[in-house]
């Protein structure tokens, strides 16, 4: 009787550990179906695990790299329209002063050219303190602030720093969100340096009676303005070389994350296939298991016995 007794003991121990085993791969197929994950634990592939954990903190760091270079794409495009905006303002500056400079000029026109001169200036001080998403400003370089102040004539004032603010875009590359107002607005006159919203506070002023001699003033600073229009499109030059650059950076993001995605995919990730097919033969040798062991633990010795 205790041989009898041993041996129905193992006969079901084996049978719950083989059912077990294959109820555990039933469940391991379903939980990476679900999941599409391959490893359940590092100690499923120590290995792939490492890699999969490093590829993880790349992309994590990619994220980083990738709203950083949205937020220069955004900055730079609207530095690109704000300059445009600047372009069309002198170029007006500009016509106003080849109009105040003609000899048929009466002082009452020049007069409501100064007005308009005024109005000029102020529009290029609004623009030149353009703010960009987060409320900085867009020609300050890192400043927080206001890029420019009036002081007490009323002549704009610099007051940001002397460099662009830099974004870490990755791969160690930094690009300048914009460019500073000085980059925009000094430019060289003809060996001399100036200021384009110096130059029409100053042939405002002109205009409205500051100045003996208007007309050559008017005409003085047509020239001036032609030199500072063409100091604003080689700004515009920059910032569109850099919407280049970031248009490369992003689309290089983008191949890199696919490939980072493959790469993730290949190490951790399931044939959807094999493992319906692998699940399919777990649930059937389970349910054979269960039938084969119902149909012979109902069999009893003394059944044989006669």
């Amino acid at each position: 009787m205790a041989i009898y007794s041993t041996s129905t003991a193992a006969f079901y121990d084996r049978s719950r550990m083989s059912m077990s085993s294959l109820r555990l791969q039933a469940e391991s197929y379903q939980q990476q179906l679900s999941t599409g994950d391959r490893l359940e634990r590092s100690s499923d592939d120590p290995v792939a695990a490492s890699r999969l954990r490093t590829l993880s903190r790349t992309g994590r760091l990619s994220q980083i790299d990738a709203a950083n270079a949205d937020r220069a794409a955004t900055d730079l495009t609207l530095a690109d329209s704000t300059l445009s905006s600047i372009a069309d303002v002198l170029a007006r500056a500009q016509e106003l002063a080849v109009q105040a400079g003609s000899s048929t000029m009466s002082d009452t026109n020049r007069a409501a050219i100064a007005t308009e001169m005024e109005q000029i200036h102020q529009q290029l001080f609004s623009l030149a303190n353009t703010r960009d998403a987060t409320g900085h400003a867009l020609f300050g370089g890192e400043t927080a602030g206001d890029a420019y102040a009036l002081n007490g004539a009323g002549t704009a004032v610099y007051i940001g720093t002397a460099a662009a603010d830099e974004l870490d875009v990755g791969e160690g590359q930094n690009v300048p969100r914009s460019v500073t107002g000085p980059d925009i607005f000094a430019f060289d006159d003809n060996g001399t340096p100036a200021d384009a919203m110096a130059v029409v506070q100053q042939l405002a002023a002109a205009l409205a009676g500051a100045s003996a001699d208007p007309a050559a003033a008017a005409r003085d600073a047509a020239g001036s303005l032609s030199n500072a229009i063409e100091n604003v499109t080689t700004s515009q030059t920059v910032v569109g070389a850099r919407l280049a650059w970031i248009d490369f950076v992003q689309a290089r993001q983008t191949d890199m994350g696919e490939l980072r995605a493959a790469e993730e995919n290949e190490l951790g990730g399931i044939d959807i296939a094999s493992t319906v097919i692998n699940l399919q033969e777990a649930l059937t040798a389970l349910e054979a298991s269960q039938a084969s062991f119902t149909k012979l633990s109902s069999i009893s010795l003394f059944n044989h016995i006669g």
